[in-house]
Parts: structure tokens; C-alpha cells; sequence
């Protein structure tokens, strides 16, 4: 099945699935665009092996399209860590690092511009359905500065690491730079838990959170390199960063 058939079942599939038929299945960009806002708003149900199979085929071919990002190929900065900007989505580490909302079945806007979103979109509708299951045997929503990891499915990476940020207005408290801190510490110690050696950061609780982009920056760096430091850990951490002010903060506190 071609790239464009693929596109055109997903679409009438997750459509179907909400009472709608198309006339027209929009090809190119505008399908793409549909597709994905469709996977977004779809709630954690079953799904059908044909499908999975299908969208399987179609996230692989994209993710071969965009290019693949090893994080082997980047160069450390002084203090050994790595700084790498681009999209998460796109970048081969063991374990990447999303920032979740306290529900933790991915963002339900349709192609909204978070990194919750962009994940879940790159990972396929697995994804939701793993944090669905994980989320129910909880019983309740995740507290900031905690972690829960998963499969990565259909990205590069092979875990996604999940943690909720703490939600900043105005200058950041005791209790949310402890929160903060919090989320890097439970990343980390979860990553070697499960024997990860190479994990990929965001930046977590900045943007739509309201973290202030230099304290996040400075705490993420300050617990990353307490925490190898205290287990003398030899695990690989990139900071992967979106927006060239982040980039530019990264830079100067690595160096």
C-alpha cells in the first residue's frame, strides 16, 4: 500500500469512528493535518489490528521522511552532556522526556504545538492506550514531579519517559522549583531503573507552564549533573531544546 492509500484508510478509519463519512479524503499536507487531529482527539479505546498495522506502516515511512536524529552523532559539550535542538520526535535516544499534563493520556487538541502532542502524534494511538491502562490502575491523576514511563512505539526512541511540571504564574516559588527539580530526579531515577544509557530532555514546565526559560534551564542542569554525579553513573543526557532562546540559555550554562 502506497504512502497516500495508507493516509486515506487511517483517515476514513478514525472518521468512521465518529460517525462521519467523507466525501473527499484530503491528500498531502491537508491529510496529514486532518489524520493528526483526528489520533488527538481519540479516546483511549480499542482499536482494530488492521488499523494498528496500517498506521504502523504510515508513522514509519513519516519518521523516515523527517529523518532520524541519532543521539551518537552529536558532539558533547565540556561538561559531557549533550545540547541538541530540534524535534524530540525525530531524535534516537533510549529514553525521551515528556512533559505530561496530570492525566497523562496525551494532549486532546487537535495539532496543538505542545511537545505532549507532537509525541503522542509521532508515537501512534498505542501510545494513549498504554497511559490509559497505567492511569487506571493509578486511580487518580499523576502529582507534579513524578515519572511514569512507557513504550515509545512507533518513535525512535524506545521509552518515553512521562512527567507532570509544575504550573508557574508570576515568579516561581520554593514549591515549584522543588517540584521542578523533582521531575529531573524522578526521570533520571526511573531511566536507571530500567537500565537506560542514553535519555533526552525537554524542557520541562517552560511555554504554556510558565516556568521561567533560565531557572528551568539552570535547575535542569544542576540536578542532571548532581544526579550522575552522587551514582556515578556513566548514563548519556541530551537536552533537547525547540526555541533558540532555550538553545542559547543551554549553551552558556554547559560551557
Amino acid at each position: 500500500m502506497e504512502q497516500e492509500a495508507r493516509l486515506a484508510y487511517l483517515i476514513k478509519y478514525l472518521a468512521a469512528e465518529r460517525g462521519a463519512e467523507l466525501s473527499e479524503i484530503p491528500r498531502g499536507g491537508e491529510g496529514r493535518r486532518l489524520l493528526r487531529s483526528l489520533m488527538n482527539v481519540r479516546p483511549p479505546e480499542p482499536v482494530s489490528d488492521e488499523f494498528l498495522r496500517v498506521q504502523d506502516e504510515f508513522l514509519a515511512e513519516e519518521r523516515e521522511r523527517r529523518g532520524v536524529v541519532d543521539w551518537r552523532a552529536l558532539q558533547p559539550e565540556p561538561c559531557g552532556l549533550y545540547l541538541w535542538r530540534g524535534d524530540i520526535t525525530r531524535l534516537r535516544a533510549e529514553a525521551i522526556v515528556n512533559a505530561a499534563n496530570g492525566a497523562v493520556l496525551g494532549c486532546f487538541v487537535p495539532c496543538h504545538g505542545c511537545i505532549d502532542n507532537a509525541i503522542h502524534s509521532a508515537a501512534g494511538v498505542q501510545l494513549r492506550l498504554e497511559c490509559a491502562e497505567l492511569m487506571r490502575a493509578q486511580g487518580r491523576d499523576e502529582p507534579p514531579g513524578r515519572a511514569k514511563i512507557t513504550r515509545g512505539w512507533n518513535l525512535p526512541a524506545r521509552y518515553v519517559i512521562h512527567t507532570v511540571g509544575p504550573i508557574v504564574r508570576g515568579e516561581p516559588g520554593e514549591e515549584s522549583r522543588a517540584l521542578l527539580a523533582s521531575c529531573y530526579r524522578s526521570c533520571l531515577a526511573l531511566a536507571s531503573e530500567r537500565g537506560v544509557g542514553s535519555i533526552a530532555f525537554c524542557c520541562i514546565s517552560t511555554g504554556e507552564y510558565g516556568y521561567p526559560n533560565e531557572e528551568a534551564a539552570r535547575i535542569a542542569v544542576a540536578e542532571v549533573k548532581k544526579f550522575l554525579a552522587e551514582r556515578n553513573s556513566a548514563m548519556k543526557v541530551i537536552f533537547n531544546v525547540f526555541k533558540e532562546i532555550d538553545y542559547d540559555i543551554y549553551k552558556r550554562l554547559l560551557r
